[in-house]
């Protein structure tokens, strides 16, 4: 009887992968489940490894906008001109920009600049990205940072003074970008 009784505590529902039960008895002598959390460390990538992929990124969006927008709006007799903020160039190129960063950030939490560099998106609540997080990070920390240029310095240089070499965004986003194991 009393075995039936510690079986019916025992690990059933908990995975091992993030979880192990401790043998934590009550005052009955009923096993119960207990989650310990694992913490893990990180090698935060600092300033100029961020620097250098964040412009290898931006190398990639200059040529997909030289390769493939440009002749296609010269084919299609649509205006390349890039003499103002709106023209048809810019805006696509625009979100060019923004999808490549969001959706790389969010089905491989790194960019092409970053594989190349070792580097990946990582959240500090040590969750999944998710699209909140990553529309955060991406969308309005990139607008920030590439809308108001005297910031942007600014916006990056800010990685090079914190603990967990975060840029604004970032923070924003309560993100942070380290090297992969």
């Amino acid at each position: 009887m009393r075995d039936e009784q510690n079986s019916e505590y025992t690990n059933e529902n908990v995975t091992h992968e993030d979880v192990n039960v401790v043998d934590d008895r009550t005052s009955n002598d009923t096993m119960l489940p207990v989650k310990e959390v694992a913490v893990t460390e990180y090698r935060y990538a600092g300033f100029w490894m961020r620097l250098w992929a964040f412009l290898l990124d931006l190398l990639i969006i200059w040529s997909i906008g030289a390769i493939v927008i440009f002749p296609i709006f010269r084919l299609l007799g649509i205006s390349t001109s890039q003499s103002f903020m709106f023209s048809p160039a810019t805006i696509a190129t625009t979100i060019v920009l923004y999808g490549y960063f969001i959706l790389m950030t969010k089905y491989f939490k790194q960019t092409l600049g970053k594989m190349v560099f070792g580097l990946r998106v990582v959240d500090l609540k040590a969750n999944d990205l998710s699209w909140k997080t990553i529309l955060f990070r991406e969308g309005v920390g990139r607008y920030i940072a590439l809308v108001y240029a005297p910031i942007t310095y600014i916006v990056f240089l800010v990685a090079a003074f914190t603990s967990k070499k975060q840029g604004v965004h970032d923070f924003i986003a309560d993100t942070t970008v380290v090297h992969e194991k």
